[in-house]
């Protein structure tokens, strides 16, 4: 059975890289399926990326030929979260001086320059998208594409000295071979920025504030698939109540691993922050028995709201998991506020996370731009491939001359 973690034990602890890889008390505790957990379902095609992209690249037909207009650096950077889950140190890519601010003939802008790159696999990718949605079978399937702000971490070193580099192809080349991590959470100064002047500039009105709990249960009759509980607070009685939006008369949602068709991240040279670009598909199962129900409900309903712990719940000694099958895995205290127009959503989120099997917790800020319009074309089985990454391109366009251009720092 699973361990209970006291709330007084609920805090980051700093886990130096060189220590031992044996996995904390709180993951020990739980069996082999529970504690490994992990997966990324990916496309038979799936396609992932790091591409190194600035303001200044030139419009030489050649890629290899790119030149950089600064010299760069790796720095170290703390984040507790990333280096207790990996044992690994991270860090970050940075510039070095100022080049002149502007696109001249010369230069390329960078959302062509990203759309250049990633052109081929734009259109492979929608077209996985749309196949695998069309698919028969007992799985709603919903097409995401997502642009997260954030920080890609580098851990390890590489073979050669990045200020000696002037190629952005080259640096490509000696970075891919570190292992990276995308750290999607963003400064507060960052979304008080987006918040109090670019909501305005894009043209977004607020479309709605929620404020609910996830609840992330391991289902050990379905390893590889994450029971996902939205909930919001019966105030009148203190506990949790099961969202009415979501499925089911127990209105529980058994969601799948979301299936990945192409992931690239990007590091914007001359930026403070970097850029993901996902497509995936989110797979949803939409059918519980009545003693799957049973047992969900007994579990949630058991949940204790607390505001002293991480990820705002906890369980009595012995009510976080139900017939050795149920285990609660992660909980998670969400506020959104979603900003949207005809073609974009954006949406702020902040989330105190908690994760049982790595007894990590974490507070975050984060930002992203969902392509709503560009959904709806995947779903269409009708819809033309080429004018959706004409928007994926002007997408591109609106984020890096308004998101990208807050000009505070990441570190």
């Amino acid at each position: 059975m699973a361990k209970y973690i006291p709330p007084h034990k609920r805090y980051l602890q700093h886990t130096d890289s060189s220590s031992s890889s044996s996995p904390p008390p709180a993951a020990a505790a739980y069996d082999k399926g529970v504690s490994e957990c992990h997966y990324i379902t990916c496309a038979r095609h799936w396609i992932s990326k790091w591409l190194v992209v600035s303001s200044y690249d030139n419009d030489g037909h050649d890629q290899d030929a790119t030149q950089l207009p600064f010299s760069i650096h790796l720095r170290e950077y703390v984040c507790e979260a990333i280096e207790q889950l990996y044992q690994k140190k991270s860090k970050i890519l940075l510039h070095n001086g100022h080049p002149q601010k502007g696109i001249n003939e010369f230069e390329k802008a960078p959302w062509d320059s990203i759309v250049e790159k990633i052109h081929e696999d734009l259109f492979i990718s929608f077209q996985s998208a749309k196949n695998e949605m069309h698919k028969d079978g007992s799985e709603l399937k919903m097409p995401n594409f997502v642009f997260r702000l954030g920080k890609i971490l580098f851990h390890g070193t590489p073979s050669i000295h990045l200020e000696n580099v002037n190629k952005s192809a080259v640096v490509e080349t000696a970075l891919n071979r570190l292992k990276r991590t995308y750290y999607s959470n963003v400064p507060k100064l960052f979304v008080e920025a987006i918040l109090g002047e670019f909501i305005q500039v894009i043209g977004l009105e607020l479309e709605e504030e929620t404020e609910y709990y996830h609840v992330k249960v391991y289902d050990k009759c379905r390893p590889r698939t994450t029971v996902i509980c939205r909930c919001t607070v019966n105030h009148a009685v203190g506990e949790l109540d099961l969202n009415e939006a979501s499925l089911n008369t127990l209105h529980c949602i058994i969601e799948l691993n979301k299936m990945r068709h192409l992931t690239a991240d990007i590091s914007c040279l001359d930026k403070s922050l970097d850029l993901r670009l996902m497509l995936s598909s989110k797979r949803t199962v939409i059918s519980l028995n009545d003693e799957e129900k049973h047992s969900l409900n007994k579990l949630l309903k058991s949940a204790v709201i607390d505001s002293e712990v991480r990820g705002g719940l906890r369980w009595p000694p012995g009510k976080e998991s139900v017939d050795d099958r149920f285990f609660v895995i992660g909980s998670c205290h969400v506020k959104d506020k979603n900003f949207k127009n005809s073609s974009i959503r954006l949406k702020i989120r902040q989330a105190d996370q908690f994760d049982f099997r790595t007894s990590t917790s974490e507070l975050t800020d984060e930002a992203s731009v969902r392509m709503v319009q560009l959904d709806n074309c995947l779903r269409d089985e009708s819809s033309e491939v080429a004018p959706m990454v004409d928007m994926v391109r002007e997408t591109l366009r609106l984020i890096w001359d308004n998101l990208l251009c807050w000009e505070g720092s990441y570190t």
